[in-house]
């Protein structure tokens, strides 16, 4: 990016967000910290949400069988809230677990929920029944909302259950018997809205907790983000408010959830559903189809849309394009700017965790084009350094983790104070666990956090894994790796050591994970072997020195 470019951004930003302007931010403290927000901002979702239906008659959710306005999307709510609450007892602070595709039914759930003062709880679309077991054993819902697909995942649970096909339809259409109007709430902004879970380090998925306070934030960066577009766009370019996106990635990601479809609410803006399985030239119809303008997708996704014929399809409409929730290299992005027409001139790429609620960085395509291999830039109300293992600040250019703070910055781990206490200082600096270095104000990664396997935007912690393998009859030990994929960009490998004349085969293994772990973090490829594995002076094994398999 040219200097005049980099003066003129940071001029417009200065007026918009200095003392009387319309993002004027300011700093206070929040859980004993000192945090920038916006002055101007709402209480809780609550007031997003209420404010929401004065878009009316706009289009809000589209899907390939309905159209639902801002105002039916309000009413639905609304009646789903007052039905949670008096049919099933949910108050606030209560947790209702969402296990679901992505549908209409799981964004009114989400909304209900928050109505309600109680916590909106994502369940992995993909796991198994074992480990929605556990996340219903872990964060102990009042209510599990499932749809049909995974409903023969559930055994028997002590939790009244809803389904999204046969239930909601009913409990969000007016009748004779509605109930009494929603109970008035109190929220404090630092109460929990929404627990979304993310793969262990430690061998179980632990639940980060977001605050009111920080999904209101992350809405006044996209605010902040569509003002920034309006400038520059002026009069030739597509207005914010009439801006449509499109939904591929699951709404249990802060992708979809937090970026997307919460943000867009408070916008007025249409989001559009893709189908449950990604088809290139579906996609691509629908983008022609609906104008889409905005999409943000994981770089599996984008491949696999690279493969459809693009040249059959009027694309004009788009206009923003994102990668995000999974690294690309900048030989992907090259490719991605040759066969898609939208992407030339408008790929942008991101950094972010779940316990993050939004991005850390984003590179612009200026950005891109002068440093293919940056992340970009810290974001809007985000504070960003690099630190050694005591916690000190570096210097320009040194490596050491990424820490970050800012609004946007989860509670902490439901239930979980260790591992709190190990990500989140007592100034509330998140610990990434991602090394990187800062140059000349970009971030650059050096190493993803502590062997994290990313498959097609999925995390894969290794240790899971290997634990359930080393339950295997005959299995000594194992190690799980990532390898490269064309496809998913990465994917998990493994190698077992088996005790001493035990026969054990790859379908042996393949058959002891499939009931206990979702299918994305299953091996591709294996080798069983009966030599022990590399092991330093503490018993470790070192990744590095084991040989992957073919």
């Amino acid at each position: 990016m040219s200097t005049d470019a980099q003066q003129q951004i940071a001029a417009l930003i200065e007026r918009l967000t200095g003392p009387g302007g319309e993002f004027e931010t300011v700093t206070e403290e929040v859980l004993g910290a000192p945090v920038q927000l916006l002055k101007d901002r709402p209480a809780s979702l609550i007031e997003v949400f209420d404010a929401a239906a004065a878009f009316g008659d706009k289009d809000h959710l589209v899907t390939a069988e309905e159209r639902i306005t801002f105002a039916e999307h309000d009413r639905r709510v609304r009646l789903l809230a007052r039905h949670l609450a008096e049919r099933y007892g949910v108050g606030q602070g209560d947790r209702v677990a969402i296990l679901a595709g992505n549908s209409p039914g799981w964004v009114q759930t989400f909304w209900a929920v928050q109505l309600l003062g109680a916590i909106a709880v994502g369940f992995n679309a993909w796991w198994t029944a074992e480990e929605t077991d556990y996340a219903l054993g872990h964060c102990r819902p009042r209510l599990l909302v499932v749809d049909r697909k995974r409903l023969g995942r559930i055994g028997e649970v002590d939790v009244p259950i809803v389904s999204i096909e046969d239930d909601l339809p009913r409990l969000t259409t007016p009748g004779e018997d509605d109930p009494a109007p929603l109970p008035a709430v109190a929220i404090d902004e630092d109460d929990p809205s929404t627990l979304l879970y993310t793969s262990g380090t430690s061998g179980r998925p632990k639940g980060a907790v977001h605050s009111h306070r920080a999904m209101v934030a992350v809405i006044g960066y996209h605010r902040f983000n569509d003002r920034l577009s309006d400038v520059f766009a002026g009069q030739t370019g597509t207005r914010s408010a009439d801006r449509r996106y499109l939904l591929t990635s699951p709404l249990f990601h802060i992708a979809s959830l937090h970026n997307l479809v919460v943000p867009r609410l408070a916008s007025g803006t249409t989001v559009v559903f893709a189908g449950d399985r990604f088809d290139a030239d579906e996609v691509l119809a629908l983008i022609e189809r609906e104008r889409i303008t905005n999409w943000g997708a994981v770089p599996t996704l984008v491949k696999r849309l690279m493969d459809g014929a693009v040249e059959d399809y009027d694309l004009s409409s788009m206009d923003a394009f994102a990668l995000a929730s999974a690294p690309s290299s900048p030989e992907f992005k090259s490719l991605a700017r040759r066969r898609l027409p939208f992407a030339a001139t408008t790929l942008v790429d991101s950094y972010g965790l779940t316990e993050s609620a939004t991005a850390v960085a984003v590179a612009t395509p200026m950005d891109l084009a002068a440093h293919p291999e940056t992340v970009g830039r810290p974001v809007f109300g985000v504070q960003l350094r690099i630190c050694d293992p005591l916690g000190e600040e570096l210097g320009e250019g040194e490596e050491g983790e990424v820490c970050v703070r800012s609004a946007y910055v989860m509670l902490g781990y439901w239930e979980d104070p260790a591992a709190t206490a190990a990500a989140i200082d007592a100034d509330r600096w998140l610990r990434t666990g991602d090394l990187g270095t800062v140059r000349d104000g970009l971030l650059y990664l050096t190493s993803r956090r502590s062997d994290l396997i990313v498959r097609g935007g999925e995390n894969v912690y290794p240790v899971e894994v290997e634990q359930v393998l080393e339950t295997a009859p005959g299995v000594r030990e194992s190690v799980v790796l990532g390898d490269d994929d064309e496809e998913y960009g990465q994917v998990p490998v493994a190698v077992v050591v088996t005790k001493p004349g035990a026969p054990v085969t790859v379908d042996d293994l393949a058959a002891h994970l499939e009931d206990q772990l979702a299918t994305f973090k299953h091996p591709v490829r294996w080798r069983i072997t009966t030599e022990p594995l590399p092991r330093n002076a503490t018993g470790k094994v070192v990744r590095r020195e084991v040989t992957l398999p073919d």
